[in-house]
């Protein structure tokens, strides 16, 4: 396996550590889209989350296909015209789910965007597997307007102080006619108040993660 310390600095040292930790599987609500994912969660977690610690890096959260994200994505794969011929925002990308997603429906283009630094290697494998082109943005693009037609956000709503960074941001993007689509499994600081919903899925997930076998995921648009 490869160790944390050979993932410190490249982008191919990311790709070999994701490789060896993972396996190509299908998400169970999503099973269009192939992924790297880990197939046991709860010590891929663990393991990982030491290793990355000791290098300052954040938990493996692109390892796994979360609720939000997989209830986003069918959402997408079954109402294509959401954004097809559309320039697309995955925020908060993770693995890529949800931007492969996008362009399987279409979308002109789509940016993946995440601060953690593994993700542009999880996206970039993710996508080549299912033969799609996905950009990446590593910056912290919160208050920053790229212009784009639609942006999707899986299970973001997960702290408070994240979420009131969120919340007027999303709102100024909807004001100027971008559409703003979230995927959410019911967490703490959704902001229904300000949310119209879409649809609602029952979305098999990993207990070890979310201490439940199945989460009721809600799509929801900034109204």
């Amino acid at each position: 396996m490869t160790t944390a310390s050979t993932t410190r600095l490249t982008s191919e040292g990311a790709a070999t550590f994701i490789r060896a930790n993972t396996a190509l599987m299908r998400p169970p609500h999503v099973p269009e889209i192939a992924l790297y994912l880990a197939d046991e969660a709860h010590d891929l977690w663990h393991r990982t989350e030491e290793e990355l610690a000791e290098i300052g890096l954040p938990p493996p959260f692109w390892a796994f296909a979360w609720a939000g994200g997989q209830g986003l994505a069918r959402y997408v794969l079954d109402h294509p015209g959401t954004v097809a011929s559309k320039h697309v925002l995955d925020f908060a990308s993770g693995s890529g789910l949800v931007a492969i997603a996008a362009m399987q429906a279409d979308a002109v283009s789509v940016v993946g965007a995440d601060i953690d630094p593994f993700c542009e290697a999880a996206i970039r494998l993710n996508a080549g597997a299912n033969d799609v082109t996905i950009g990446f943005e590593g910056a912290d693009l919160v208050g920053h307007d790229g212009g784009w037609d639609v942006v999707l956000a899986g299970d973001v709503f997960y702290e408070k102080p994240f979420a009131d960074r969120l919340v007027p941001w999303f709102e100024k993007l909807r004001a100027r006619g971008a559409d703003v689509l979230v995927g959410d499994p019911g967490r703490s600081y959704l902001p229904r108040e300000r949310l119209e919903k879409l649809a609602t899925y029952e979305v098999p997930v990993t207990r070890a993660l979310e201490d439940a076998e199945v989460k009721r995921t809600t799509v929801w648009r900034f109204a």
